[in-house]
């Protein structure tokens, strides 16, 4: 028998390590893999879980809201070349373009576009924030918005290369903080205003700086940026001590024709306040607070109408106290304080609303002393039927044209900016007088007209020349302000006549919210009018995809 020859197979070795311990051995059959086994996709559907079913159309009552979820995102939610950069229009003044990106979420902000004021080792942080903190404490004391202040805090941070800041503006206090990048540790900085002075020819200075430093034009350095501001620093101002007295007078005076007074109630309402700045300077040189300052500027001119109604000579004693009360109220705090609360800065706000009612009440405190007096000693005060019960068109907008020239004085404006504020204040007096007394308009109403006039100008010449509205609205709002009600209050206060004297001092405060709304509503209306960033075909020059931030918050939910 012929042995057959050894296939392959029969030459490999027998042993255990030449099969796999899965192989079942020969002559057994191959088992089906079980069911279970089968090798699956990691991204299928496990049994047992319905797959996700089809979006609802859109405007469904059913369909979920568009929000960005891991499981379900947009298809173009980043494109493969990047977020495409937001570009603001360079047309538009800083204030707007860096009001607009407060307004926007930090993820949403643009990156700084201008060059970047320094060396190759990067911005010295430490005097980029101190610089900061500095010109936003100049305008913050010279009563500047809490925005506008965070504007132009932004503004220097970023033209400096320090594009990651959050500036923070309170009544006192303003702290700015970078964040070089999400892996090193913040810097924070911050500087506290503990003196206020009303200086508007600073207050240009500050804000010319502010743009030298935004514009790309211009190459202002650091060193350059310290040395201009500490010549802002040391300047005098520009009217002498005796010019912002006279300038009180002439207001107190000016005042007192609006109310009907004649040539000797000018006088006398011009020496008394005059006498009463001299008292509030006393006050100041020996330290005292300015509540009382307040108290002592009162009463000067309350004694003086006392004073006159005791004479024998007829003459209108309430126009005396009234013109007194109209170089005393304090309009500029006022509309600061409704400004804030209106651009959502609610604490900085309520501390100047509670600054103006700590001033007003020491107004109450000089006039009702004196004229508590004045009616232990019998004197004939009698409130007047009404303030303009004998309009006089020309005398009155002459009045109203002076009374804001000595405002703008008392407030050291620029020269250049006296006339212009001149103009303003009485075209506000024509339009107060042409509503009220021609057309029989609500005083408030026709108060904040007028006003809301005072803002749209002022911030159109404010934006004209790159520079703070406040110069322009301030002195203008002069003739508006409510001083013959808050007189007509006291004086029934004073007689027992409570009710009636709450009611007129409400009014009182209704004219001078009127006045305040109404200058923010005009500044906004004018930014309507203007290349602002953020808007897209309805003004010209925009590209921004996205529109302007009317707000920093939603509407409560």
């Amino acid at each position: 028998m012929v042995a057959e020859p050894e296939g392959p197979e029969d030459r490999k070795p027998q042993s255990d390590e030449a099969h796999s311990a899965f192989i079942p051995p020969r002559g057994v059959e191959q088992p089906e893999a079980p069911e279970e086994d089968h090798p699956s996709s990691e991204f299928a559907v496990p049994e047992g879980l319905a797959p996700e079913p089809p979006p609802e159309p859109e405007g469904s009552a059913f369909a979920p809201p568009s929000t960005y979820t891991a499981r379900s995102s947009p298809p173009a939610f980043t494109p493969a070349h990047g977020i495409p950069v937001v570009r603001l229009t360079k047309d538009a003044p800083w204030q707007d373009r860096m009001r607009a990106m407060l307004r926007m979420p930090v993820g949403e902000r643009p990156v700084p576009e201008t060059p970047h004021r320094h060396d190759e080792a990067g911005p010295a942080v430490p005097r980029v924030l101190d610089l900061t903190l500095r010109i936003g404490e100049l305008l913050l004391a010279g009563g500047e918005g809490a925005e506008d202040v965070e504007a132009a805090m932004f503004a220097i941070s970023r033209s400096y290369g320090l594009d990651r800041c959050e500036p923070t503006v309170t009544f006192t206090l303003l702290s700015i903080t970078y964040q070089p990048s999400l892996v090193d540790d913040p810097v924070t900085a911050n500087r506290t205003v503990r003196r206020r002075g009303t200086d508007y020819t600073r207050l240009a200075a500050v804000y010319r700086l502010v743009h030298d430093i935004s514009v790309e034009e211009s190459d202002v350095t650091l060193e350059e940026a310290y040395r201009r501001l500490a010549e802002i620093r040391r300047n005098r101002h520009p009217y002498p001590g005796w010019a912002l007295t006279l300038a009180g007078g002439l207001l107190a005076g000016s005042a007192s024709v609006l109310v009907g007074g004649d040539l000797v109630v000018f006088l006398a309402a011009a020496v008394s306040a005059m006498l009463g700045d001299r008292l509030a300077w006393l006050c100041a040189g020996r330290g005292l607070p300015e509540f009382y300052q307040f108290v002592a500027a009162a009463m000067p001119s309350a004694a003086m109408g006392v004073a006159l109604t005791l004479s024998p000579l007829e003459l209108r004693a309430s126009a005396v106290i009234t013109g007194g009360l109209f170089a005393l109220i304090p309009g500029r705090a006022l509309v600061a304080g409704v400004q804030d609360g209106l651009t959502g800065f609610y604490i900085t706000a309520a501390a100047r609303l509670l600054e103006v009612g700590y001033l007003v009440v020491a107004i109450v405190v000089g006039v009702l002393s004196v004229l508590y007096l004045g009616i232990a000693l019998d004197a004939a005060l009698n409130p007047e039927t009404a303030i303009h019960s004998v309009p006089q068109p020309v005398p009155q907008t002459l009045a109203a044209m002076g009374l804001s020239l000595c405002f703008a004085v008392m407030l050291q404006q620029e020269r250049s900016t006296v006339a212009l504020v001149t103009f303003n204040g009485g075209v506000a007096w024509v339009v107060y007088g042409a509503l009220a007394d021609v057309g029989n308009v609500s005083p408030v109403a026709a108060t904040a007209a007028a006003a809301g006039l005072v803002g749209l100008f002022g911030q159109m010449l404010s934006r004209y020349r790159f520079a703070s509205a406040l110069p322009y609205v301030t002195a203008a709002i002069g003739p508006l302000l409510p001083g013959s009600a808050t007189y007509f209050g006291l004086l029934e206060i004073a007689r027992g006549n409570t009710n009636s004297g709450l009611a007129s001092l409400s009014k009182a405060a209704a004219l001078a919210l009127a006045i305040a709304i109404g200058v923010n509503l005009g500044g906004e209306i004018s930014r309507l009018f203007l290349r602002v960033p953020g808007v897209t075909g309805a003004l010209p020059g925009a590209e921004t995809p996205d529109g302007r931030r009317a707000a920093k918050r939603t509407r409560g939910f």
